[in-house]
């Protein structure tokens, strides 16, 4: 079966998002013929009764200093005996805990806001940290932006609002608990408590940015991966970049199906970021960041690609 070259990057293990409970166990690494290696998954998800899951497996061959991508698979759906859900941890399952990170495409946590169980002041008075945050945030913007919004905590959270202003361009993140991202905020939190895996966030358009710049990747490819007009070429020429770059080995075949199917494709950076992850190649929660907010998983301005 003939191969595209696509290969990889640095190395950190990464600290959960929120310090208290996503604390997982860290997979041993697993051995094969190749030597020792190392795996990650990325899980993009649907709505729970769509069949719009894909879930890729990136695996990592430091003595060869070769990556590639192991698996595949699209449009995992429910049938008549079993859930989505239940063929996912199935999936995963198959690799008997031999995982370094699990990398979703949402939040897999609620907003900070709305896992106290005290009653607390309203954000108008609340000290909590993050909220201070927040209020330091939207208080700098206002003296140069309008028109002038408040920020909701129980809906928002620190890292949408950084996203949005402070990178080399505004990324747009929809907030965890609006009304598009809570059902598969939902559907990721159910997944994430019935696994014992290290998992991350990652933001798929924000990814494909970075490495696509790390790349060379025309600006105007990488706005558009997901658009349903262009969005397969856009999606091309990003693998394209990784190919030439020797960044990972994708099947052919592979390649295909995520010019197809974006999902596949967004499956695939998630998997690829959190190699990346893994590599020190991700930025570092800024200073001042509250300690206990979400953080998300997203390349370096300028990635060692030869650092593996």
């Amino acid at each position: 079966m003939s191969k595209s070259r696509l290969s990889g990057d640095g190395r950190k293990t990464r600290r959960s998002p929120v310090k208290k409970k996503t604390t997982k166990k860290t997979a041993a690494t697993s051995k094969s013929h190749a030597g020792e290696v190392h795996r990650f998954i990325g899980l993009s998800l649907g709505g729970g009764k769509a069949d719009k899951a894909c879930l890729a497996v990136v695996e990592y061959y430091p003595k060869h200093k070769k990556v590639f991508l192991s698996r595949l698979v699209e449009k995992i759906k429910s049938d008549e005996i079993h859930s989505a859900d239940f063929k996912i941890e199935e999936i995963i399952a198959q690799y008997h805990g031999e995982i370094d990170t699990l990398a979703f495409d949402v939040p897999f946590h609620f907003p900070l806001s709305l896992m106290n169980d005290k009653k607390t002041p309203g954000y108008d008075e609340s000290k909590e940290p993050h909220i201070q945050w927040m209020w330091n945030y939207t208080r700098k913007l206002h003296k140069k932006k309008k028109p002038r919004k408040l920020f909701t905590p129980y809906t928002q959270r620190c890292v949408e609002m950084y996203l949005a202003s402070e990178l080399e361009e505004p990324f747009s993140l929809s907030h965890a608990m609006g009304s598009n991202t809570a059902p598969l905020l939902a559907r990721a939190m159910y997944l994430e408590r019935r696994l014992d895996l290290n998992c991350i966030e990652v933001f798929p358009k924000l990814s494909v940015w970075r490495i696509g710049r790390a790349l060379n990747v025309m600006k105007s490819h990488l706005r558009f991966h997901k658009h349903s007009i262009g969005g397969d070429e856009s999606r091309r020429a990003l693998l394209q970049g990784l190919s030439s770059h020797n960044v990972a080995f994708v099947y052919d075949q592979d390649v295909k199906l995520m010019i197809e199917n974006n999902h596949a494709f967004e499956a695939f950076i998630c998997a690829l970021t959190a190699f990346l992850d893994f590599k020190g190649q991700t930025e570092s929660r800024p200073e001042g960041f509250p300690e206990k907010e979400d953080w998300i998983a997203f390349p370096k301005l300028a990635i060692k690609w030869d650092s593996f």
